[in-house]
Protein backbone atom coordinates (compact mmCIF):
# COMPACT_ATOMS: atom_id res chain seq x y z
CA UNK A 1 0.00 0.00 0.00
CA UNK A 2 2.69 2.47 0.95
CA UNK A 3 4.24 1.34 -2.30
CA UNK A 4 0.83 2.21 -4.29
CA UNK A 5 0.48 5.84 -2.67
CA UNK A 6 4.11 6.91 -2.87
CA UNK A 7 4.15 6.16 -6.81
CA UNK A 8 0.89 8.17 -6.70
CA UNK A 9 2.45 11.24 -5.01
CA UNK A 10 5.37 11.25 -7.06
CA UNK A 11 3.54 10.52 -10.49
CA UNK A 12 1.41 14.00 -9.26
CA UNK A 13 4.54 15.55 -8.32
CA UNK A 14 6.02 14.68 -11.74
CA UNK A 15 2.83 15.83 -13.53
CA UNK A 16 2.04 18.93 -12.00
CA UNK A 17 5.67 20.20 -12.77
CA UNK A 18 5.22 19.27 -16.22
CA UNK A 19 2.39 21.93 -17.28
CA UNK A 20 4.95 24.45 -15.98
CA UNK A 21 6.27 25.29 -19.82
CA UNK A 22 6.88 28.78 -19.26
CA UNK A 23 9.79 30.57 -18.31
CA UNK A 24 7.76 31.87 -15.56
CA UNK A 25 6.57 28.22 -14.16
CA UNK A 26 9.75 26.78 -14.65
CA UNK A 27 11.21 29.54 -12.26
CA UNK A 28 8.40 28.96 -9.85
CA UNK A 29 8.77 25.59 -9.46
CA UNK A 30 12.73 25.89 -9.14
CA UNK A 31 12.52 28.46 -6.53
CA UNK A 32 9.42 26.04 -4.73
CA UNK A 33 12.14 23.02 -4.92
CA UNK A 34 15.05 25.13 -3.68
CA UNK A 35 12.73 27.15 -0.63
CA UNK A 36 10.93 23.82 0.64
CA UNK A 37 14.72 22.25 1.24
CA UNK A 38 16.25 25.24 2.22
CA UNK A 39 12.96 25.56 4.86
CA UNK A 40 12.89 22.27 5.71
CA UNK A 41 16.48 22.30 7.11
CA UNK A 42 16.02 25.76 9.14
CA UNK A 43 12.54 24.05 10.44
CA UNK A 44 14.75 20.86 11.60
CA UNK A 45 17.73 22.56 12.90
CA UNK A 46 15.79 25.29 14.88
CA UNK A 47 13.02 22.43 16.57
CA UNK A 48 15.86 19.81 17.15
CA UNK A 49 14.46 18.09 14.59
CA UNK A 50 10.91 17.57 15.31
CA UNK A 51 8.75 16.80 12.33
CA UNK A 52 6.12 19.11 12.81
CA UNK A 53 8.71 22.14 12.40
CA UNK A 54 10.01 20.88 9.79
CA UNK A 55 7.00 20.24 8.03
CA UNK A 56 6.11 23.46 9.07
CA UNK A 57 9.29 24.93 7.79
CA UNK A 58 9.63 23.20 4.29
CA UNK A 59 5.51 24.49 3.59
CA UNK A 60 6.41 28.08 4.07
CA UNK A 61 9.64 27.58 2.11
CA UNK A 62 8.48 26.06 -0.85
CA UNK A 63 5.62 28.59 -1.13
CA UNK A 64 7.90 31.80 -0.68
CA UNK A 65 10.13 30.02 -2.93
CA UNK A 66 7.59 29.69 -5.57
CA UNK A 67 6.63 33.34 -5.39
CA UNK A 68 9.57 34.75 -5.21
CA UNK A 69 11.35 32.69 -8.25
CA UNK A 70 7.95 33.54 -10.16
CA UNK A 71 8.17 37.27 -9.63
CA UNK A 72 12.33 36.82 -10.32
CA UNK A 73 11.07 35.77 -14.11
CA UNK A 74 12.59 38.79 -16.19
CA UNK A 75 9.80 40.31 -18.48
CA UNK A 76 10.49 39.75 -22.32
CA UNK A 77 10.78 43.56 -24.26
CA UNK A 78 8.99 44.76 -27.11
CA UNK A 79 10.91 44.39 -30.02
CA UNK A 80 11.42 47.56 -31.91
CA UNK A 81 11.85 48.19 -36.09
CA UNK A 82 15.05 49.21 -36.90
CA UNK A 83 14.95 49.23 -40.74
CA UNK A 84 11.67 50.08 -42.57
CA UNK A 85 11.05 49.15 -45.64
CA UNK A 86 8.24 48.98 -47.85
CA UNK A 87 5.69 46.15 -49.80
CA UNK A 88 4.28 45.51 -53.05
CA UNK A 89 1.47 47.77 -52.21
CA UNK A 90 3.29 50.59 -50.70
CA UNK A 91 2.49 49.73 -46.86
CA UNK A 92 5.27 50.19 -44.36
CA UNK A 93 7.05 46.90 -43.39
CA UNK A 94 9.53 46.54 -40.39
CA UNK A 95 12.65 44.48 -42.10
CA UNK A 96 14.85 44.08 -39.45
CA UNK A 97 14.67 44.25 -35.52
CA UNK A 98 16.57 44.89 -32.94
Amino acid sequence: MKKILSLTLVASMALAAAGCNTPQGQNAVGGAVIGGAGGALVGAAVSNGRPGATLVGGVLGAATGAMVGSAMTPQEQPRQCARVGYDYNGNQVCQAYY
